[in-house]
């Protein structure tokens, strides 16, 4: 038994060494002292609660259940005390005097070895204590001290901290106090104080630069922040600093949007409503309370805000993390909200997670209830499914990277496409599927800056003409998701760029030609169709592989397309981008013998093979080619051609019309 007296005692452990790793190296933030010594104070009376709930009586049962903070400006000193369990002389030589020595840690090895006790004593009593047991369990889960050395981050911040303590049952309920300035000593002597008239009071005398903590704003910051969930109240000065309720831990049903929004704006700091909230308890394989939202704004992720996403992490009620990266995938970044577990394992300091197996389990848990809540909301609101999409779409689709829920997450992406009436419409793969005739197997789509570049790419036209839908994809990234889903329910997807010239065969038309047909060429007139095109890849040099009659166009007179094989040229782009390469591809240029240009274009061949003119025109299809696919690097160059050729065009028509 520890005796109380004057005389110092030394630490048992080398102190020096561990309190100089406590106090330095342990914690990063010097403010979690408040956080230890709140939640110490939130576990006594949490102990107190439970031996209440049993039927044992304490000292001044009317006594609230409270933390207060006080401070003193003059005395450079912050006191905290509580109205809970207290101890005697010899749990403060024991529990403080000791590394490492948790009496939470303890209590809750007697509560399981009196547990299993009742159990394996079958006393007749078998329901009623399995009840007793139950709740005993439940209430001590509160408790959140484990390892017993959060108290020494006093240290940190204080170079002389007195505990004063007076325990609340046993025969000998005097107070006495444990005086220590982290250095290698301490001392329990009795006190004569009249306060605590039960619990604990903790008076930590400041260093100098540790003043900031004399400021009352500065101690509700470190509560508001780390503490404002501990299920008793806590006074700083008088004034109750944790008004905010631990929603999470509430019966949903019982909780109002209203509250639900006060609560997402306390935490988040948004002016808005959320769109939309999410909120659940499990009980296996890991137990925790989750309460999410969804925000009304987006976020850039791909930008400025790329580091501010993640969940805050609590451990029964405190603190732990704020934005844990590891309880969500990055494409639920979007999600706001608190995690809640009793199962976590800390190391010595609660800001350092000691494994990750729990992480990843609960990580599993809010993937499959978040995509599930989705899954829903897109089946029972499709419009504010579509709200949510619009604002974090973007984000969400890099969820074609988690093979585990990928077909889940495939049927709740949202494309605009060809059938639709204007660019906010949204539709579904399942939506798109439906719609296809019969026999089609590919989710056909096309890149694009933005609808009508997208409705105005030459490789649309025979999909037109077949009718057959098209999505239009506006975003960079989504070329990338495509091509990594590769299949969804037997589906392939793929570029109507790579569309082989039979792709669309077996499908009637079922929109008529925006010109009338042209006249089928002439055996002599295709052979010098054939030289024409020799004659264009002549003049255009290595700027292409090759000219060739196209089978895809309708209504323009040319395109370039990738060689076979080759990616899109959205995608090309996007990798010379990331390359930092400004040079040109070399692509094939295909021409529409059909076109009335290209039939004036064999004319003039067939008069002057070298006519300058021809040459000029030659070079402005190509120009026009490699502005629709965007990668036009001579603007003036065009203009002055363009110039040039609408001179003489104005010219003979003006000539030919007798003007």
């Amino acid at each position: 038994m520890a005796e109380a007296g004057k005389k110092p005692r030394q630490f048992r452990a080398e102190v020096r060494k561990v309190l100089h790793i406590l106090t330095n190296s342990l914690y990063t933030n010097r403010e979690i002292f408040l956080r230890e010594l709140i939640s110490n104070a939130s576990d006594a009376l949490d102990k107190l609660r439970f031996r209440i709930n049993r039927g044992e009586s304490p000292s001044l049962p009317d006594l609230p259940l409270e933390i207060r903070i006080t401070i003193d400006k003059d005395a450079k000193t912050l006191t905290i005390a509580d109205t809970g369990l207290g101890m005697t002389a010899e749990d403060l030589a024991e529990n403080l005097g000791t590394i490492a020595k948790s009496g939470s840690e303890q209590f809750l090895a007697d509560i399981a070895a009196e547990n299993a006790a009742k159990a394996k004593s079958g006393n007749g009593r078998a329901h009623e204590d399995d009840a007793e047991g139950e709740e005993a369990v439940a209430d001590a889960a509160n408790i959140i001290g484990r390892f017993g050395i959060g108290f020494y981050s006093v240290f940190m911040v204080a170079n002389k901290v007195t505990v004063t303590s007076r325990p609340a049952f046993g025969e000998d309920r005097s107070a006495h106090t444990w005086t220590s300035d982290g250095l290698g000593t301490y001392t329990v002597t009795p006190s004569e104080d009249a306060e605590p008239a039960r619990g604990t009071v903790i008076k930590a005398w400041l260093k100098d630069d540790a003043e900031e903590f004399l400021e009352k704003f500065r101690v509700e910051s470190a509560i508001r922040k780390h503490s404002a969930f501990v299920p008793f109240p806590v006074f700083v000065d008088g004034e109750q600093a944790n008004t905010q309720p631990a929603l999470w831990r509430e019966p949903k049903f019982s909780i109002t949007k209203e509250q639900y929004a006060e609560f997402y704006k306390a935490l988040t700091y948004d002016n808005a409503d959320p769109l939309d909230e999410l909120h659940f308890s499990v009980d296996a394989p890991v137990q925790f309370n989750a309460l999410f939202f969804i925000p009304a704004s987006a976020q850039d992720f791909f930008g400025s805000d790329r580091d501010f996403w993640g969940l805050d992490l609590y451990a029964r009620r405190v603190l732990i993390q704020h934005r844990n990266k590891e309880l969500i995938p990055e494409y639920l970044a979007f999600l706001k909200g608190v995690v809640d577990t009793e199962d976590l394992p800390l190391n010595i300091s609660r800001e350092t997670l000691q494994e990750n197996v729990v992480l990843r389990k609960i990580n599993q848990v809010i993937v499959k209830q978040t995509l599930s809540h989705l899954d829903k909301l897109a089946h029972n609101d499709a419009e504010k499914y579509n709200d949510f999409w619009r604002l974090h779409g973007k984000i969400f689709k890099l969820g074609y990277h988690d093979f585990a829920n990928r077909e889940r997450v495939t049927a709740l992406l949202r494309f605009n496409s060809s059938t639709q009436a204007d660019a906010e419409a949204l539709t579904s793969l399942d939506d798109y599927m439906s719609r296809a005739p019969e026999g089609q197997k590919t989710f056909w789509y096309v890149a694009a800056p933005n609808r009508e570049a997208a409705r105005l790419n030459p490789h649309m036209e025979r999909f037109r003409q077949k009718g057959i839908e098209v999505l239009y994809l506006f975003e960079p990234i989504d070329e990338f998701v495509m091509d990594g889903l590769g299949r969804y329910k037997e589906w392939e997807f793929k570029s109507v760029e790579a569309a082989a010239d039979d792709a669309l065969k077996d499908f009637a038309d079922k929109e008529e030609a925006a010109r009338e047909s042209a006249a089928p060429l002439s055996d002599e007139d295709s052979t010098s169709f054939e030289d024409l095109m020799a004659k264009m890849k002549e003049l255009l040099g290595d700027k292409v592989t090759d000219v060739r009659i196209s089978h895809r166009l309708a209504d323009s007179p040319a395109v370039l397309v990738s060689p076979d094989g080759g990616m899109s040229s959205s995608m090309e782009k996007l990798l010379k981008v990331m390359q930092k390469d400004d040079s040109l591809p070399v692509k094939v240029l295909e021409v529409n013998r059909d076109h009335p240009l290209l039939r004036s274009m064999l004319r003039m061949f067939k008069a002057d093979r070298d006519d300058k003119t021809l040459a000029e025109m030659t070079q402005g299809v190509f120009d026009a080619s490699l502005l629709l696919d965007g990668y036009l690097k001579d603007p003036q160059a065009l203009a002055a051609r363009t110039n040039k050729l609408l001179e003489e065009a104005a010219a003979w028509y003006t000539e030919v019309r007798k003007i």
